[in-house]
């Protein structure tokens, strides 16, 4: 069992950044591929990016692609996602969340689990 709380998010303006946090419990979370999601009002969750157990190989949504880096720290049970040149369509609750599928299934959130209660990200423009 794993359990993920997400942090970092708040106000910002178009252009700046924020970086997320989503610290895991549990002594497996090296073992584990980590994703990152985020909900819109009114919109279905959306992939946003993911990261391998050794943190050496990332996919990004193309939306994000060039913005946003994912990374982690397997010493501190923790993973980040850094959010540069923040965009109004950015604004979402972002969650983080255990990838449990496929590598060749980053983007499916039904192949992830143990899902945090996610942080507001609102970028005013």
């Amino acid at each position: 069992q794993v359990q993920l709380v997400e942090s970092g998010g708040g106000l910002v303006q178009a252009g700046g950044s924020l970086r997320l946090s989503c610290a895991a419990s549990g002594r497996a979370f090296a073992s584990y591929a980590m994703g990152w999601f985020r909900q819109a009002p009114g919109k279905e969750r959306a992939f946003v990016a993911r990261i391998n157990w050794s943190g050496g190989i990332a996919a990004y949504a193309d939306s994000v692609k060039g913005r946003f880096t994912i990374s982690r720290d397997n010493s501190k049970n923790t993973v980040y996602l850094q959010m540069n040149s923040l965009k109004p369509e950015d604004t979402a609750v972002y969650y983080c969340a255990v990838h449990l599928g496929s590598s060749r299934q980053v983007s499916r959130s039904d192949e992830y689990a143990y899902w945090g209660p996610g942080t507001q990200v609102t970028v005013s423009s």
